[in-house]
């Protein structure tokens, strides 16, 4: 089959971008086919609710590699392509149900798509997501002008972060949240809380504890949000933020093994031996954690997807990088290294200013460091990281001791 040679990543995001370079950097000299359903070429996501959308960075910025670089290093870049099956027991992708390429070794990096609403009315114009660069592109004009209602349903990381960017640009901003505190899933209720007032001081106003029942319009425009009771929250404009969804559609239909993702082992290998999987859709056994975890965060697009290009080259790979995610609200910038669902229960403890948000959160669990956030703090992450690591019994009253240097712990 001449063209069954060389490998094929289906997914042209940060992890598909980052496996195709690892390749060439690992010696790789075979064909490498990249296969993008949309028609930019591969980007990065985090700058499209903060930097990208504000105004502030580049468009050129978002984009991994140049487009030149493709060139030069052979990548077959396919964009603007659907694969619509994988056949195993041939080595095939078919895409756009009108071609067929085969590969030796494929990977697959389709990462996610935005949880959609399905309440009423949630098609009206001005409702909006926030996934992709034609996304941030659609919104960025009508922020940038300023003088928006913008109400935001949900209040995790993005409806958060895109919170932060409008209100700066001058918007009035509303965010309608399910639960009582913000982030309080992800970072417990004292941090979320912490973010809350964050947002409180600058003009947002936060509704907690609501639930959305339908959007308002006119003639098929939104005019508002529809909250239990009958309450409409007016709005110009509705962005939604409730989430992602791992695109596994494929792995799943074509048998691969599948528990909250795809499931792979310590070196991003799936049920089946030549297939293999990075970013967000996969689900890897992580040899510190000593558990399967799934992380949609930039980071482990970026370095899973390095990974699975050494895996697939036949080195010998225990993937174990520490799960990192960073975020900037107004004048709060935080890093977060750590094991999310270790720190259920865990103990947290702080080291420095919490008053001025100028602090490190830990975050024990058995006298172990699981996790560890740095707010306004820098030039820590990669220490907190090695404690992490090393999962060494830790006193915590040296763990707070700003006397006590993080590397000695």
């Amino acid at each position: 089959m001449p063209n069954s040679e060389g490998f094929v990543i289906v997914g042209a995001g940060l992890a598909g971008a980052s496996a195709a370079r690892g390749l060439r950097e690992g010696g790789f000299l075979g064909r490498i086919r990249l296969i993008g359903a949309e028609a930019h070429r591969p980007y990065i996501r985090p700058p499209l609710s903060k930097d990208y959308l504000s105004g502030s960075a580049e468009r050129e910025s978002v984009f991994v590699d140049s487009e030149a670089w493709y060139v030069e290093n052979n990548i077959e870049l396919f964009q603007n392509a659907t694969v619509t099956a994988l056949d195993l027991a041939e080595h095939l992708v078919h895409i756009d149900d009108t071609a067929t390429i085969g590969y030796d070794k494929l990977l697959l990096a389709t990462g996610s798509a935005a949880r959609r609403l399905t309440i009423p009315n949630a098609d009206l114009g001005g409702v909006h997501y926030l996934r992709t660069l034609d996304d941030a592109e659609t919104l960025h004009p009508m922020l940038a002008q300023g003088g928006q209602r913008l109400v935001l349903i949900g209040s995790g990381w993005i409806g958060m972060e895109v919170a932060a960017t409008a209100r700066t640009l001058g918007n009035e901003v509303t965010v309608l949240e399910r639960d009582p505190i913000p982030l309080a899933n992800a970072l417990g209720d004292e941090l979320g809380t912490m973010f809350a007032d964050l947002h409180k001081e600058n003009g947002v106003y936060l509704r907690p504890s609501v639930v959305v029942e339908s959007i308002a319009g006119v003639d098929g425009r939104v005019t508002g949000v529809v909250l239990e009771g009958g309450e409409v929250v007016p709005a110009d404009l509705v962005l939604v933020g409730v989430g992602a969804i791992p695109n596994i559609g494929l792995a799943k239909v074509a048998g691969l093994a599948i528990y909250n993702g795809v499931l792979v082992d310590a070196a991003l290998q799936t049920s089946e031996p030549n297939i293999y999987a990075a970013g967000d859709i996969a689900n890897a056994y992580h040899p510190v954690a000593g558990m399967h975890l799934r992380s949609e965060h930039w980071a482990n697009a970026l370095n899973g997807g390095l990974a699975a290009a050494r895996s697939m080259l036949g080195e010998e790979v225990s993937y174990d990088n520490i799960p990192y995610f960073y975020t900037d609200q107004f004048d709060l910038g935080m890093e977060y290294s750590g094991f999310g669902p270790l720190t259920r229960g865990a103990e947290v403890v702080y080291r420095g200013d919490r008053a001025g948000r100028e602090f490190i959160a830990f975050w024990l669990a058995g006298g172990r460091v699981v996790a560890g956030m740095n707010v306004n703090v820098w030039d820590v992450n990669e220490a907190v990281q090695g404690i992490i690591r090393r999962a060494n019994p830790v006193d915590p009253a040296r763990l707070v001791d700003e006397n006590v240097p993080l590397d000695e712990l």
